[in-house]
């Protein structure tokens, strides 16, 4: 059955690492200049590409660790150290903000990836799936993909009006608190590796 623990933890966590709320500005900084349609295009352009990524590194992230011989502790520390990093760059506001590029697509690269579907989403999107272990947990994870791309696409749509309603400051205000959420996570999933270490040994 649809495990909603599952799909709201999930959801949390894509949410924070993604950063909805923050990438409205680097959205609207990068796509400056073009025709309101245009922007609505390569909003959706660039949650299509994330959304491609993600479902390539959620489907076929087993075999990928096993190709490479990494085990899943290991990869839930690595992964928690990646999203301490994010964490501590939310935090202190040293995300840099890539230069618009008029020749150019800008919503594969930089917006699709690596500033939607980054290593965080990803190493993430790898160990719900693979801790998904029955069909209606399955589901849950990636409804929760689904949604947090949805919400990203909707973002980015109106990013106008969302910039008019919450300002410069309640950006910021929001990405610091999504850091400070992202470290609680990042050091949880740590310990939880170093934990499965411990057993495992």
């Amino acid at each position: 059955m649809f495990d909603l623990a599952v799909f709201g933890s999930l959801f949390l966590t894509l949410f924070v690492i993604m950063d909805p709320p923050g990438i409205t500005p680097i959205f609207l900084a990068l796509t400056s200049g073009r025709p309101v349609k245009v922007r609505r295009r390569m909003a959706f352009q660039a949650v299509c590409v994330a959304g491609g990524v993600i479902t390539v590194f959620g489907v076929l992230g087993h075999r990928i660790l096993d190709y490479l011989h990494v085990s899943v502790p290991a990869l839930m520390i690595a992964g928690g150290l990646l999203l301490l990093l994010i964490a501590l760059d939310l935090l202190t506001g040293k995300t840099d903000e890539p230069k618009q590029t008029k020749d150019v697509n800008v919503a594969l690269v930089p917006l699709g990836m690596p500033l939607l579907a980054g290593p965080g989403a990803i190493v993430s999107v790898i160990l719900a799936v693979q801790q998904a272990d029955s069909v209606g947990l399955q589901l849950s994870v990636w409804a929760a993909i689904l949604a947090i791309h949805v919400v990203l696409w909707l973002v980015m749509r109106y990013s106008l009006l969302i910039i008019r309603l919450i300002k410069d400051g309640g950006v910021v205000l929001v990405t610091r608190l999504a850091g400070m959420m992202l470290s609680a996570i990042a050091v949880q999933q740590i310990i939880n590796g170093v934990t499965q270490v411990i057993q495992g040994g």
